[in-house]
């Protein structure tokens, strides 16, 4: 027999930290509140989120067996993907890795980083009923951004792919926060 308490089901909010190795929760006290200091909500998306682990497997071969002897891991891709539907300058420099953002009379200005100088961020996601939460430590955006405009009601968007690397200290890439009882 299932677990209905098991279940996942709806949407979530997102969070950025743009400062690496930042206190990150630990439990799901506090609801979307409970966040330590420094992370901030992304905003609306179109679609939510999609977090992705993708792990490559390799057979280990000799000549003496028809079968494998063993099956290795060798590679694993980690990736956490939504479209941002607030188009604002400081979510531009979330997108293209860094920038600047200047005022100036009656408008925003962001300008890209230099190439090579794009930062490392830290994402977190927490479901709208607060029983998951999950935190990427070291990610950054690496796909093409292109932003669609077309008549109304379509609207324009971020689409963006933020992919993870090994963190400082000895740290996973990412941490997964369940409810328990029923989530363990």
């Amino acid at each position: 027999m299932g677990n209905p308490a098991a279940l996942a089901i709806g949407p979530g909010i997102l969070l950025i930290n743009p400062t690496l190795a930042s206190s990150e929760p630990v439990d799901l006290s506090g609801g979307a509140g409970g966040w330590p200091a420094g992370w901030a909500q992304l905003g609306y998306t179109e679609s939510g989120t999609l977090m992705g682990i993708e792990t490559t497997f390799e057979d280990v071969e000799v000549a003496e067996e028809l079968d494998p002897v063993a099956i290795l891991a060798t590679k694993r891709m980690i990736t956490v993907g939504f479209s941002l539907a607030e188009i604002t300058a400081t979510n531009l420099k979330r997108v293209f890795n860094g920038g600047s953002i200047t005022a100036a009379s009656g408008a925003v200005l962001f300008d890209p980083p230099a190439l090579g100088s794009e930062v490392y961020v830290m994402l977190g996601w927490e479901s709208t009923a607060v029983d998951e939460r999950w935190i990427f430590r070291k990610v950054i955006q690496t796909t093409k951004v292109e932003i669609p405009r077309q008549k109304a009601p379509a609207k324009a968007l971020l689409p963006v792919e933020f992919r993870a690397v090994v963190p400082a200290g000895g740290l996973k890439p990412y941490r997964a926060i369940m409810a328990s009882p029923g989530r363990a």
